[in-house]
């Protein structure tokens, strides 16, 4: 019989009692390091794709979203331990992305100007995930100059605008858009 890997056997360890926190290949850094950061913002955009897909379970119109943020909730993961282990684990391949954003963006009307976030709640909190994903991507840029984090952070807080609108159409919430300095 087999037993299953353990990889955290508990919660309170005591080694961040003193500003330090260890990185995936046991190095330690200080909590305030650009890159605790960067991870750190992309455990809290992590989050708060958790709480919009809580918001949206069990609605049959949201399906494609939901199976996209489920998706998204295991490679942010991914990202998180590529950033914790200095790019030797592998990082998420965002190509379908694109194609999400595409999708999404076909069936929305043209934009004539920029988009205020509010409607539905579900859009509103979409648009939360936005820019926490934005802040995240500015994080990252810090530490992985490489372009690859910052590319797939950024294709992603366009994906989650595309769904934002999307889901305030699905609700039949009218997009309000920015009347401009008039």
């Amino acid at each position: 019989m087999s037993r299953e890997k353990q990889r955290i056997n508990r919660v309170t360890t005591k080694g961040g009692d003193k500003g330090e926190t260890s990185l995936a290949d046991g190095s330690r850094v200080a909590k305030s390091d650009p890159r605790i950061h960067a991870i750190g913002a992309v455990d809290e955009l992590n989050s708060f794709v958790g709480l919009l897909v809580v918001e949206l379970r069990g609605e049959d119109r949201h399906s494609d979203i939901l199976d996209a943020l489920n998706r998204l909730q295991q490679e942010l993961f991914d990202l998180g331990a590529y950033l914790a282990t200095l790019g030797v684990t592998t990082l998420p391949d965002g190509s379908w992305l694109d194609e999400a954003v595409a999708g999404f963006n076909a069936v929305l009307p043209p934009l004539t100007e920029f988009v205020i976030p509010n409607g539905s709640k579900a859009s509103v909190l979409c648009h939360v995930c936005r820019t926490v994903c934005r802040r995240a991507e500015r994080e990252c840029w810090q530490v992985d100059s490489t372009a690859d984090v910052g590319r797939y952070l950024n294709r992603l807080s366009d994906l989650l605008f595309v769904m934002a609108r999307t889901l305030n159409r699905n609700s039949s919430s009218d997009e309000q858009q920015w009347r401009g300095l008039r």
